[in-house]
């Protein structure tokens, strides 16, 4: 017997973990087309560090109580990650034609040192260890209906562009559509979900084309969103690492048991 009352608590955690998905697939393709995997880890962990900026800045002011210092602060905590993040992924950007060859090793350098910076920044605060959890396995098990509202409309917006611009991705602007994207769902997921959405299910049907593959690989992300969230409700587990485990079986799973296709296009 399924339990309504469990149902209704983790379905605006399923409903977030699905329109994360929903992006993430055609994200996390090109980002396999591009050989650019880790480019997602160093654009969610600078989005990350803006957070953990604005979150040491808004310290420096909680002494002020004024309406004025509570509007800057609020702003403060939504605009950071967006600016460290565009600015991040324009930086690979431009990196990605002056440096193709070093380019996934100095990504990883990128995603490193923002990491460090986050553990240096955070090392004389008392909450520093809670914060940085938060970070990586993300709060999808305690977000709300209304903290989807912002990333719905981003994401039927990026949806709307690529049917009416469907090389939208293929070009320049790849990048800081890449950097709004995972900077909102850094947020709600965690930047191990974030890694997880992109790159897992695009993984398991990497060298498929057509409408089968995407059938497949949607599939493969909510089966293990779904499973993820039940094994973290029943047994109490982060639910961030309950979905990157599960989602892992789901696409390590497909893999073995579907014969792969013969040749590999993007």
């Amino acid at each position: 017997m399924v339990d309504i009352s469990l149902v209704t608590i983790l379905l605006p955690s399923f409903c977030g973990g699905v329109l994360i998905l929903i992006s993430h697939l055609i994200l996390g393709r090109q980002v396999l087309s591009r050989g650019i995997v880790f480019m997602d880890l160093a654009v969610a962990q600078i989005a990350a560090m803006g957070a953990v900026i604005a979150h040491i800045m808004n310290k420096a002011l909680e002494s002020s109580h004024s309406h004025l210092q509570e509007t800057f602060k609020n702003g403060l905590e939504t605009v950071m990650p967006f600016v460290f993040s565009i600015a991040g992924a324009c930086l690979i950007s431009k990196l990605s034609r002056r440096a193709a060859i070093e380019l996934e090793a100095i990504i990883g350098c990128i995603y490193i040192l923002a990491a460090a910076c986050i553990l240096l920044v955070l090392a004389s605060d008392p909450h520093g260890a809670e914060h940085i959890s938060d970070t990586l396995g993300g709060r999808l098990l305690w977000i709300q209906w209304s903290d989807l509202q912002i990333p719905t409309l981003a994401t039927i917006t990026l949806l709307a562009g690529l049917f009416l611009m469907p090389q939208l991705l293929t070009g320049r602007l790849f990048y800081p559509v890449f950097a709004i994207m995972i900077t909102m769902s850094v947020k709600l997921s965690g930047v191990y979900l974030v890694f997880t959405t992109l790159i897992m299910p695009a993984l398991a049907i990497s060298g498929r084309v057509g409408i089968k593959s995407w059938i497949t690989g949607y599939s493969l992300g909510i089966i293990g969103i779904g499973t993820g969230l039940m094994l973290s409700s029943l047994f109490d587990y982060p639910g961030g690492a309950s979905i990157v485990v599960m989602m892992a079986v789901a696409c390590a799973l497909f893999r073995v048991m579907v014969k792969s296709p013969a040749t590999v296009s993007p």
